[in-house]
């Protein structure tokens, strides 16, 4: 592997992480630290770090994609985010076959298929019409699946919330990105940059107006706890009625978001 190819990876593994670092931004916590969490032992160095992220947020990620959907029509960003998420798609397949998902990775290869060729490298979503529905899966979970223990939460700048064991899944995803392969760099970066924006007006929006929104005193562990319930519900398929009522909600937000950002007219 050369080393473009290394440091593209490695740009891929944290774009990818950004989505899921859209759970971490709730709001600062300055609360003292009471009760240790067995799975956060390294809390004293995590809570700087999330409020760092949540800085950020207010003032970078949060501004740039509300001036992303008031600018660009919704039609534009609907077939950018279609784009990039077929581009997760042969991560999505190998992550299938890896967890002995033979069933779900030819259903995946052909939602793949389809909206690579009949949906232009997927700027359009003809497998949705078709009724193949639209899934994810990464390496963090395949080496759940095989026992692999989480190891302790971590939030890093940036990154967002992390276990061991899944920001180590994220460097082996990066290599099975297509896109990290362009070879022309100036198309490469420029197409880094695009679906920074959509990460950004897809998830770190809505997510970060959802958790505001519910009030909590202590938003660190709440994001830290809806992390961690979600990536063992993924994992071994165990949920809470917590957590379920969680992702009605942010389905929902998400949905709202959306609607109202594409009714928004431009400046």
């Amino acid at each position: 592997m050369s080393k473009h190819s290394a440091a593209r990876a490695a740009l891929r593994a944290a774009r990818a992480a950004l989505v899921l670092s859209a759970l971490l931004l709730g709001g600062c916590a300055s609360q003292p630290i009471h009760d240790k969490d067995p799975r956060d032992p390294w809390e004293r160095f995590n809570r700087p770090m999330w409020n760092l992220d949540v800085s950020l947020a207010h003032k970078v990620a949060i501004p740039i994609a509300n001036g992303y959907t008031r600018v660009v029509p919704r039609f534009m960003r609907t077939g950018i985010a279609n784009f990039f998420d077929n581009a997760t798609y042969p991560a999505v397949i190998i992550n299938d076959l890896l967890q002995g998902k033979v069933k779900f990775s030819l259903i995946d290869t052909g939602r793949f298929v389809m909206n690579s060729t009949a949906g232009i490298a997927g700027l359009l979503d003809p497998a949705g019409y078709a009724g193949i529905p639209k899934r994810s899966n990464d390496f963090g979970r395949t080496l759940g699946t095989w026992g692999v223990p989480p190891g302790p939460y971590l939030v890093l700048p940036v990154l967002g919330p992390n276990d061991i064991r899944d920001l180590s899944g994220r460097v082996a995803d990066g290599y099975m990105g297509p896109i990290n392969y362009i070879p022309n760099d100036y198309a490469l970066y420029s197409l880094y940059l695009v679906q920074l924006l959509d990460i950004d007006a897809r998830t770190v929006v809505p997510l970060f107006n959802l958790l505001e929104s519910q009030h909590m005193y202590d938003t660190y562990a709440f994001a830290r706890n809806a992390y961690l319930q979600q990536r063992n519900y993924l994992i071994h398929g165990q949920s809470t009625e917590n957590l379920e009522k969680q992702e009605e909600e942010l389905e929902k937000s998400l949905q709202d978001s959306d609607d109202s950002s594409s009714s928004t007219p431009a400046h």
